[in-house]
């Protein structure tokens, strides 16, 4: 029971995260707001690691200093750009419907990549959310595919989903455990976003309370807490079980849209639900083998 209750936190978190960094990208830029959340993340993680994992860093970061650079430059610095660029020109609704195609993207590449297996069932799955995300891309009119300008938003979160695949794939090939490899990973980004943030001013002393209040959400609730329950669910229930909760973060969002007074469209409820039943399809009639998630998922 604790670690449903776990699941369902970890994916409330991630879902806040859309919402805050909606608000918070109006007053912060996605460099800094990308450096700030992992430097707080990288102090956290680095104690909570050797609490738990007891790992030699001297000889990962040797060994691994490669594989773990990549990743923290995919999944740290590129996913959190796109993310949180995306949020300049989307909703917190789309994005997080757009992102839950992430699972059947790594199927995808996995099977091209990887020469994993995947079924006719999968493929099946990964057509059907890729014909969701169309339908929120369009706006309901899927004749439009051709004909349309679409919304920059949307394209970098599907943008960031590709990146996020690519991350999660080094990710499976990595023998690091998932706390010491995040942990490395942002300390590389840091160091690579470090001489970036001198193009752009301090922001700080300008925010509002509610940016004050939105950055120490995201430095803590999805960066901290929703990747410590996400993992110690995952060593308890297994992976393919903890990975069908991935689907309450769209919900989630969705709930909290409303609960805002925000709006949301049957393309949005449409578009999601093809989304969640193609996801499904792509990622459950599969091996059930798979990683421990290896950073923070949003």
């Amino acid at each position: 029971m604790r670690e449903k209750i776990f699941l369902v936190l970890a994916n409330l978190f991630w879902a806040g995260n859309y919402i805050f960094g909606k608000y918070i990208i109006e007053e912060i830029s996605p460099l800094w707001l990308t450096f700030i959340r992992w430097v707080v993340a990288f102090l956290f993680l680095l104690p909570i690691s050797y609490l738990l994992e007891r790992p030699r860093y001297r000889e990962i970061m040797k060994q691994f200093w490669l594989p773990l650079s990549i990743a923290g430059v995919l999944g740290i610095i590129g996913y959190n750009l796109f993310l949180y660029g995306a949020l300049e020109y989307t909703s917190p609704m789309n994005a997080a419907i757009v992102n839950s195609l992430n699972p059947a993207i790594i199927v995808i590449l996995s099977f091209f990549l990887l020469k994993e297996r995947m079924t006719f069932i999968n493929a099946a799955g990964f057509v059907i959310s890729l014909i969701g995300v169309l339908f929120i891309l369009t706006n309901g009119h899927l004749e439009w595919i051709f004909q349309t300008s679409y919304n920059r938003g949307d394209l970098m979160m599907l943008l960031a989903g590709i990146v996020w695949a690519l991350y999660s794939i080094i990710g499976k090939k990595l023998s690091v455990p998932p706390i010491t490899a995040t942990t490395c990973s942002a300390f590389f980004s840091i160091l690579l976003l470090f001489p970036f943030l001198f193009l752009q001013p301090l922001p700080l002393t300008g925010l509002s309370g509610k940016g004050w209040i939105g950055i120490i959400y995201i430095c803590l609730f999805p960066s901290i807490f929703s990747f410590l329950f996400w993992n110690i669910s995952v060593k308890k229930v297994g992976p393919s079980y903890a990975g069908i909760y991935l689907n309450l973060i769209a919900v989630f969002t969705a709930m909290i849209t409303f609960l805002l007074g925000g709006e949301i469209s049957a393309s949005q409820l449409i578009g999601g639900a093809f989304v969640l039943i193609g996801v499904y399809l792509a990622t459950n009639i599969r091996n059930t083998e798979a990683p421990a998630v290896k950073g923070s998922k949003s």
